[in-house]
């Protein structure tokens, strides 16, 4: 009997020893999956978002058994994003970071409200407005990642005065003492067309430079649509313009490349107009290097994927969204607003 019972010991040791290598065995087969997060876009023809994108497949590359990301195109248009949600809803996803092509909370409520009721972690991306902060604070797996919209503004002014102030007599055409400008801007209702164009002016007064609008047009940070209208404008008061400022880079770029078929901006000093943009675009870059664009506002594509990914991480995990980054909230206790810089000759 004694014997019996010692194999029956010993048995009952080996099924233990086996049953725990093959929960090792799943473990270390889980610890190889990686996280599916989908990423959903307001528009992938926005240049400077398809930049984070790619920093976004970057980071996915360098870290394959951490991470997937699966990215869903709205074509600026919050029916479609609403419906690329509603989908991924079905899917297996840990996290959603969604890029709202419309900051209007009663446009985003439903599909909002699903992800939270499905328990999923989430980050908005991109829209810092009060209704949406209000909808994400109960949520304790929500964040918001957006940028300092006042300070992108503030820059640009700071660029355009220095150069006003350094270069006065040739910028002031009709010696007025008054800066004349052309204000291209994004989405009516987008808290960074709405930021931008306020700072940028009211940062200009502060300076003690007179300014005056002669005309705003919404181009919704799309090139093609600023070329055009700076082409249309200028064939009758291109002799008025002394500044542009473009609430993006891409539409700086468009004013620049409408500005040169007219003779601007194509390095004789006598003939420029100062342009300024935001996101520091690589061709922004570069036409700032030639001198023929005047200043843009850096907001890096790195640094916007490394903390979708750095917080998306630590949500997915559990851990206070935060946690070992040095990343903070502002006074939302909700959003985390990365810095922006200047960028000029």
């Amino acid at each position: 009997m004694k014997i019996i019972k010692k194999l029956l010991y010993i048995i009952m040791f080996f099924i233990f020893l086996l049953q725990s290598s093959n929960l090792n065995a799943y473990a270390s087969i889980n610890s190889e999956i990686p996280y599916n997060i989908a990423v959903f876009i307001n528009d992938f023809n926005d240049l400077f978002i398809s930049d984070v994108m790619k920093n976004l497949e970057n980071i996915q590359k360098e870290n394959k058994t951490k991470v997937n990301f699966t990215f869903f195109d709205a074509r600026g248009n919050q029916v479609i994003q609403n419906q690329n949600i509603d989908n991924a809803l079905n899917d297996n996803f840990d996290l959603f970071v969604v890029n709202p092509v419309s900051t209007n909370i009663d446009e985003l409520n439903s599909v909002l409200t699903k992800i939270t009721q499905k328990n999923i972690p989430l980050i908005i991306y991109y829209a810092q407005t009060k209704s949406i902060i209000n909808f994400i604070r109960p949520y304790r797996k929500g964040i918001i990642i957006d940028t300092d919209i006042e300070q992108s503004g503030i820059l640009q002014g700071k660029i355009l005065s220095d150069i006003w102030a350094s270069n006065n007599d040739a910028l002031d055409r009709n010696k007025d003492g008054v800066m004349q400008y052309v204000m291209l801007k994004g989405p009516a209702n987008s808290p960074e067309t709405i930021a931008r164009s306020k700072y940028s002016i009211q940062t200009l007064n502060d300076e003690r430079i007179r300014t005056e609008e002669l005309t705003s047009i919404a181009c919704n940070w799309d090139k093609n649509c600023a070329k055009s209208a700076i082409e249309s404008y200028f064939l009758k008061n291109g002799n008025k313009i002394e500044a542009i400022i473009a609430n993006n880079d891409a539409m700086a770029i468009g004013a620049i490349e409408a500005l040169q078929k007219y003779g601007y901006n194509k390095g004789d000093n006598s003939k420029y107009i100062p342009v300024v943009g935001v996101d520091a675009l690589p061709e922004a870059q570069e036409l700032i290097k030639r001198g023929l664009m005047t200043g843009t506002v850096v907001q890096d594509p790195v640094t916007h994927a490394n903390a979708i990914y750095t917080i998306g991480m630590n949500l997915i995990s559990g851990d206070s969204p935060l946690n070992g980054t040095n990343y903070k909230f502002d006074n939302t206790g909700t959003t985390v607003r990365l810095p922006y810089t200047e960028y000029f000759k």
